[in-house]
């Protein structure tokens, strides 16, 4: 497949290059939510799902080729969270697409998602920068499983540059809509006190990835 063709334009990636130098916070409520492990946290609430979209931006100790490395190896992501109990690829339409299951205790309902994910290298104004695109997909080829709810709404972007010896500066966008009759402020809730965890855990999961490597 040629850079820039299928689910993601070229415009996409290069628009993700420009949030890493200068972030696009103003003209929309984006409000600093907190400041952790050198990374500020942005939301702005997105009115239809009453969830919360996010801007990570600051500088992690992990060099760029692996944090890019990790989000595109799904072996790697399979081990790091046990909730996931089943997770492949496959090729459809040209481009590749990635099951997951991830099953949840108690009361809380199993969920499954089918997205699309593609990593490109770019000299973006004289600056070498990586980036990954993720986003749910509907296709018949991944029909609705029963008893798991299906998230669709779901997008991921990752753009990240050499910030010096073993050291990134990162932009993270994401926006995830678990479904289902959770309250919304419960998931805003979780969500926003998980980044600091989910940040140490990614910077440990470079380091071990680097050594494993």
């Amino acid at each position: 497949m040629e850079p820039g063709t299928g689910t993601f334009s070229e415009e996409q990636f290069r628009e993700a290059c420009a949030e890493l130098q200068r972030p696009a916070l103003s003209g929309a409520a984006w409000e600093l939510l907190m400041e952790t492990q050198g990374i500020s946290v942005y939301g702005l609430l997105d009115q239809p799902t009453g969830l919360y979209e996010y801007k990570l931006i600051g500088t992690l100790r992990a060099p760029p080729d692996i944090l890019a490395d990790i989000c595109m190896d799904l072996g790697y992501i399979r081990r790091r969270i046990p909730q996931v109990t089943e997770a492949y690829e496959t090729e459809c339409n040209g481009e590749t697409v990635t099951y997951m299951k991830m099953e949840f205790p108690f009361l809380l309902s199993s969920r499954d998602c089918v997205y699309v994910k593609q990593r490109r290298d770019l000299d973006f104004r004289g600056r070498k920068i990586q980036v990954v695109l993720a986003k749910g997909t509907s296709l018949p080829q991944f029909p609705e499983r029963p008893a798991f709810i299906r998230v669709s709404q779901c997008q991921v972007k990752l753009a990240v540059e050499s910030a010096g010896h073993n050291r990134s500066k990162v932009f993270i966008y994401c926006f995830i809509n678990p479904g289902g009759w959770i309250p919304s402020w419960l998931i805003n809730m979780v969500a926003k006190s998980a980044i600091p965890g989910f940040l140490a855990d990614l910077e440990d999961a470079c380091l071990k990835y680097q050594r494993r490597t």
